[in-house]
């Protein structure tokens, strides 16, 4: 039995495509693994603060040092990432906006991204060897996009600071199994768009 969390971080909800492909996803899983339980965490329509000089200050303290007021500071944080942890597969469905990811995903993952909780240091001490501190777990990355070609090799691969972020910075935690599936064509709509959600949609069933 593994425990899977579905993350949303679209702004948008009924009119959402990365909402429906997140769905898609827990209809098509919970067919083929009906004791599977489902957890969700919404970070597109509910706000996840940014961090701020309260947060950074209680992060980088050791725990047994931190004041009360200091453990205030990342009490949030604390409950995310025991969240994440808790959890066995991911599931995080996104939209691109500005070749990027949304804010509120953006300060999520700033959230979740704890120096001794999340990641370390090889040596203990600041090196550049980033030790991610999450095991066996897997993550499906559902992204929604208004054009195209921002795949490996493909001619707006330079402009995607979605997925290749996405990709880098969970697996800077530890997560290195990780499936990428895109929608997109969002933009042209018609036979063209249509035919894409097809074939994403018979992608996501094939899972």
């Amino acid at each position: 039995m593994n425990k899977v969390l579905i993350i949303n971080a679209s702004v948008r909800n009924q009119k959402s495509h990365s909402r429906k492909l997140t769905q898609l996803f827990v209809d098509n899983w919970q067919q083929k693994h009906p004791d599977d339980p489902f957890s969700y965490r919404e970070v597109g329509l509910k706000e996840i603060p940014h961090i701020d000089e309260e947060w950074i200050a209680s992060a980088f303290m050791k725990p047994e040092e931190r004041t009360a007021e200091n453990q205030s500071g990342v009490a949030l944080s604390n409950d995310l990432i025991k969240e994440f942890k808790e959890h066995d597969v991911y599931v995080l469905g996104t939209p691109m906006y500005n070749w990027s990811i949304p804010s509120g995903l953006k300060a999520y993952i700033d959230q979740l991204m704890r120096i001794n909780e999340t990641w370390k240091f090889r040596s203990g001490t600041p090196d550049g060897d980033y030790v991610g501190l999450l095991k066996n777990k897997k993550m499906f990355i559902l992204s929604s996009r208004g054009d195209t070609g921002y795949g490996e090799n493909e001619k707006n691969e330079h402009m995607n600071f979605q997925t290749t972020y996405l990709k880098f910075v969970f697996g800077i935690m530890g997560i290195k199994d990780i499936t990428i599936i895109s929608l997109d064509n969002e933009e042209f709509g018609g036979a063209i768009f249509e035919n894409s959600k097809k074939k994403i949609y018979q992608e996501i069933e094939a899972i």
